[in-house]
């Protein structure tokens, strides 16, 4: 796999659906920034991928997680990002769970700590 597409089509159906839909998500505020690293997608604002690394999607066999490097400094009056150290993450377990203004706020923010 060598595309953020190519990682996401190769998951079962329920996985490819949440990962597609944290994708769309995640490239409205980082366009052009992913890119496979490690074995799964990752956005990054640096030259090249993993240099300054935003945020992440990655495939368990039960559920999604969504991933943002400096998830620990971000505000989050939900109580949903759990981590330690600096990174954070959820795990998705169906589209339904995706909350999607909540997930734009974390990009804004994730990003502008990058920027």
């Amino acid at each position: 796999m060598t595309t953020v597409a190519e990682y996401n089509a190769a998951l079962p159906a329920d996985q490819r659906e949440i990962a597609d839909a944290l994708t769309a998500l995640i490239e409205a505020v980082l366009p052009g920034t992913g890119a496979v690293w490690h074995g799964h997608p990752v956005w990054s604002l640096g030259a090249a991928p993993g240099k300054q690394p935003v945020c992440l999607v990655k495939a368990y066999p039960r559920y999604v997680t969504f991933g943002l490097w400096r998830g620990q400094e971000l505000a989050d009056p939900s109580g949903l990002v759990a981590g330690s150290r600096a990174m954070a993450s959820i795990k998705v377990t169906a589209v339904a769970d995706i909350d999607a203004a909540q997930i734009t706020t974390w990009l804004q923010q994730a990003r502008a700590l990058e920027a």
